[in-house]
């Protein structure tokens, strides 16, 4: 992976809009308030790369570099990029024992552990929870698949898969008996109770349940558009047809995947 000029064509293009002469727009700007422009550029990002469109990926890898490197230049007093990419490369090697050293992992398991314990030692001195690294504004899904693998590699989860299979259905009958009542704080308390278990038992089959909906979203909208399509070649208002007339639409989008 070569540089080349481009990445100093880009430091370049940076320091010119804050310069004087620049962007009066650009110069307002400060790391607090390029987060959450750096957010809605990495959720476009995974969009790209999601789609396997070549071209959208590198272009929205370009912003998110961009960003970052923008908001670089406002810590230039306090490090360097080249600080960045020190302590980044060591901090991968000291987690990385197994590939950068002799050291031997005799599961998946006792890497994942060693990965922790050697964080938690990076952190020494500091009055850090097990959690703690977690950022807290996470996407919910996304939140329920960290809190969970940090519970696991700790060995606070179930034992076996089927303990989970067991609280799952405890958690649906649960769930169950608070809409029976209609009670509606009790509901959403027993959804999200069985949510949070249903992203623990698809982590423990290696699904990663953020990625599993985001995925099963655009399959619906995907169909849905073919459904669209289909109703518009043929003359019909979509919007005026009844569930069965639908659910045939929706077969036929089917096929078309």
């Amino acid at each position: 992976m070569n540089q080349g000029q481009g990445f100093d064509k880009l430091l370049m293009v940076i320091t010119k809009l804050l310069s004087p002469e620049g962007c009066p727009w650009d110069r307002e700007q400060n790391p607090d308030t390029l987060c959450d422009y750096l957010v809605e550029e990495v959720f476009e990002l995974v969009n790209a790369i999601r789609s396997k469109n070549v071209q959208e990926i590198k272009e929205e890898m370009g912003d998110v570099f961009f960003l970052l490197f923008f908001m670089a230049h406002f810590y230039d007093k306090d490090f360097s990029l080249e600080d960045v990419w020190q302590t980044s490369a060591a901090k991968m090697i000291s987690r990385h024992p197994h590939v950068f050293e002799d050291k031997r992992f005799e599961s998946r398991e006792d890497l994942l552990h060693n990965w922790e314990k050697v964080k938690k030692q990076e952190k020494q001195g500091e009055n850090k929870s097990l959690f703690s690294s977690i950022p807290k504004n996470l996407p919910p899904l996304l939140m329920a698949y960290r809190v969970s693998s940090k519970a696991a590699r700790a060995g606070f989860t179930w034992s076996k898969d089927e303990e989970v299979e067991k609280k799952l259905a405890e958690e649906w009958q649960e769930f169950m008996q608070a809409r029976s009542r209609g009670d509606k704080v009790e509901i959403e308390k027993e959804f999200g109770d069985y949510l949070f278990t249903l992203v623990e038992f698809g982590r423990r089959n290696k699904v990663k349940a953020n990625t599993a909906l985001s995925k099963a979203n655009s399959k619906f909208l995907n169909r849905v558009s073919k459904m669209e399509f289909l109703a518009i070649k043929r003359g019909v208002d979509i919007s005026e047809l009844d569930m069965q007339q639908l659910d045939c639409l929706w077969d036929e989008a089917k096929t078309m995947d």
